[in-house]
């Protein structure tokens, strides 16, 4: 069959509008996730950088390759404190990110390390479908900021010579508590604080800049910190120390998706969860075999001792928290209601 003249110049002019839209449908999206913590693999190494590789690898293969994520570990993108900021801008796409890192530009978000606000992970969890965790998740979206999946690890202290075990143990040690709201309560306890990412807690112990690390269990394994201490007060048992550390994601980012890819987004977060969780308990057992094999004194805290510690949070932390903001006072009342 013979096409006429003006079928042919019909046909040549649709054909490059054809093939333009055929390649913006098979053409992936690609966000980039980034975080502070070692990198390894899939099936190896910190929970928090594997969790992020699951993540890429089933929104990947969920999308059918129509989104692709790169994961950047040891804030190798871009400066730890950098990725908040950067994720409202939209300038960074994805982070999973420790919630009081936060607190310098969203001071709600200190909330994720209240000391001895939580302290079992059953309470912990409870949190996301409280009214507490409707409101963290309002007031991050009134921020720029969507919370994808939660994530809760408790944590440990490592010390370089005597334990940091009860509060009358702070007194004359330089501590580095994670948040302000934690120092505040250290320093009550009679510490020195400074505030550095767990990520140069191996340094400032080095150089004797830090006397005690209190972290994540998975952070005390991961930046290797039993090779500097003697003694390790483990959160396996029970904690002041839990603090949330989602993945977020930038709003700005993520609504420019499709509501189908939103919707794929937000699913495998939550299903990732019991991961995440999973690992950091798991964490909490290795950590105490870990530093015992290279010879630190390990210990567990019993509840009276984690009783004198809630008593001096509450009139230091959660008192300065509360006295921030109308905002910041519900969130501590709502949170004091999940137990």
């Amino acid at each position: 069959m013979t096409l006429t003249r003006r079928a042919l110049v019909a046909s040549g002019l649709a054909a490059p509008a054809i093939l333009s839209m055929g390649l913006r449908a098979k053409a992936a999206t690609t966000l980039k996730i980034s975080h502070q913590f070692p990198g390894g693999t899939i099936d190896e190494g910190d929970f928090r950088d594997r969790m992020c590789r699951k993540f890429a690898a089933l929104v990947a293969e969920r999308s059918k390759g129509a989104l692709e994520m790169q994961v950047y570990p040891g804030s190798s993108l871009m400066k730890t404190n950098a990725q908040f900021g950067a994720m409202r801008k939209g300038a960074l796409d994805m982070s999973l990110y420790p919630s009081p890192y936060a607190g310098g530009e969203v001071a709600e978000m200190n909330i994720g390390l209240m000391p001895a606000l939580v302290s079992s992970y059953e309470q912990a969890i409870a949190w996301k479908k409280a009214p507490v965790g409707r409101k963290i998740t309002e007031i991050l979206d009134s921020k720029g900021i969507i919370l994808v999946s939660w994530v809760w690890q408790s944590g440990g202290i490592a010390s370089r010579e005597r334990p940091l075990f009860a509060p009358e143990d702070a007194k004359g040690l330089k501590v580095r508590g994670g948040s302000r709201e934690m120092d505040l309560m250290m320093k009550q306890a009679g510490a020195a604080t400074l505030s550095i990412p767990s990520s140069e807690s191996y340094a400032a112990m080095q150089t004797g800049a830090c006397d005690a690390v209190i972290t994540s269990s998975t952070s005390l394994i991961s930046f290797r910190l039993e090779e500097l201490a003697k003694s390790l007060t483990s959160g396996r048992e029970r904690s002041y120390w839990f603090m949330l550390e989602p993945i977020m994601m930038s709003k700005i980012a993520f609504e420019r998706l499709p509501k189908d890819q939103q919707d794929l987004i937000m699913a495998i977060g939550a299903e990732l969860e019991p991961f995440g969780q999973a690992g950091a308990k798991a964490d909490d057992t290795k950590v105490e075999e870990i530093f015992g094999k290279a010879g630190a004194k390990v210990q567990n805290l019993d509840e009276k001792t984690l009783g004198q510690w809630r008593d001096i949070a509450r009139e230091t932390a959660w008192k300065d928290f509360a006295g921030k903001s109308a905002s910041c006072a519900e969130l501590l009342k709502l949170a004091e209601q999940v137990s």
